[in-house]
Formats: C-alpha cells, structure tokens, sequence
C-alpha cells in the first residue's frame, strides 16, 4: 500500500514538473518590453500580428490565425499592423490602410492574401496592378486613388513603421501582447506553438491586471 502511495506521489510530481517545464520562459518563447508601449485598447488585453502581405508564412498563418481570433475572450482585443522594413513592405502596409480606410478590408483582406500567393501572383507594391486588381472586384478606382495617397493612409504608414521599430519586429508573422510582451518567432516550431505561448502571455497579462499604458 505505502509502495503505491509513493508511486502515485512521484507521478504526480513528474506530471507537474512537466507541465511547469511546459510553460514558455521568457527569453526563450517570449521576450518582454521595457518600457512598455501604450496600446489602442483601453481596459482591454490588445494583441498584435505584424505581417506583410508578400510573406508566404504570413498567409499560411491566415486561416489558422483567423480561426484562432473567432474564439477570443471578451477583454482581448485584436488587430493587424503591417510590418514596415523597406519600400516594398511599406506599399503593402499602404494596400491594407487604403482598403480599411475604404471599409473594404473585412471584404478584401483576405482575396488580396489570396491574390498574391495563388494564381494571380500580384504585386501589391506595383500601385496599376493592384489598382486594376481592386477595380475587378468592384473598388471605385478613383475613390482607391484618393484614399491611397490621402494623407489618413500616410499617418498610419508612418505609425506602423514607428511600431515596427519599437516593438523590435525583426520577422513576420509576429505577435505581440499588451505592449509588454513579443513571442520569440525564431524558437517557434509552428503556428499552434506560436498561438499556445500568446495565449499563456494574455493569460500573464490577465493576471497581472489590465494597464495599458497611456498614450502620449
């Protein structure tokens, strides 16, 4: 009897050294900000994905990431940020707030992953190309055409760039969390992994307490 008591306490104590060896570590999963950074999400838990539209992990991650966002709890916020690295990154980020600003994204951000990777090959940084692209799709061309040069669209190239910087973006996708913590992409082995750490990081987050830092 006391031989059995004894085998069951060491393997309950084996099951929680493996499940504490199984939390991510930061340095390793994740790394943390300092400072860090305000967020566009007041009292709530905001998560980022940085991504380019050109990036074939980025749009394998589409359909995961997508699934993923449906099943978010009430006091996470999510939202993209196109990463900005050089010009051609940063007409792609210009793709993305033209549709928003066109409220054409929810509609559009999808086809234009699949525009890219699929048959059509599009080049987003090619502005006639993808203008003709949206002009099938039903997009008023000159409505496209104010938008994409407005000066709205050229404030938010500007913020992206500034997040991709300070968030120390070094590959896309990316996530980040709260403006506190950055999952470590380059020791990731898939995207479930990738999603598991960002959901233990909201977790931290959640019981850290909710303070977005203000913005300035």
């Amino acid at each position: 009897m006391l031989k059995r008591v004894l085998v069951g306490l060491v393997m309950v104590f084996a099951m929680g050294l493996a499940q504490a060896q199984a939390q991510p570590v930061a340095g390793v999963e994740y790394r943390e900000l300092s400072p860090t950074l305000p967020t566009d999400a007041p009292g709530k838990i905001e998560v980022v994905e940085f991504f380019w539209y050109g990036c074939p992990h980025c749009y394998n991650f589409e359909p995961i990431i997508g699934s993923w966002i449906k099943k978010l709890p009430k006091d996470v916020q999510f939202r993209r940020i196109p990463a900005m690295f050089n010009e051609e990154w940063a007409q792609g980020a210009r793709a993305y707030y033209t549709l928003e600003a066109m409220g054409e994204l929810d509609r559009l951000h999808k086809a234009l992953f699949d525009a890219v990777h699929t048959g059509d090959r599009l080049k987003v940084a090619n502005e006639a190309a993808l203008t003709e692209w949206l002009v099938s799709k039903g997009v008023d061309k000159k409505k496209f055409a104010a938008a994409y040069h407005s000066f709205s669209v050229e404030g938010k190239l500007k913020r992206a760039a500034q997040l991709t910087q300070s968030y120390k973006i070094d590959g896309v996708p990316a996530m980040a969390v709260n403006g506190k913590y950055v999952v470590n992409t380059d020791n990731m082995k898939s995207f479930d992994q990738m999603l598991s750490v960002t959901n233990h990081l909201v977790e931290q987050v959640r019981k850290e307490g909710v303070k977005p830092a203000p913005k300035k």
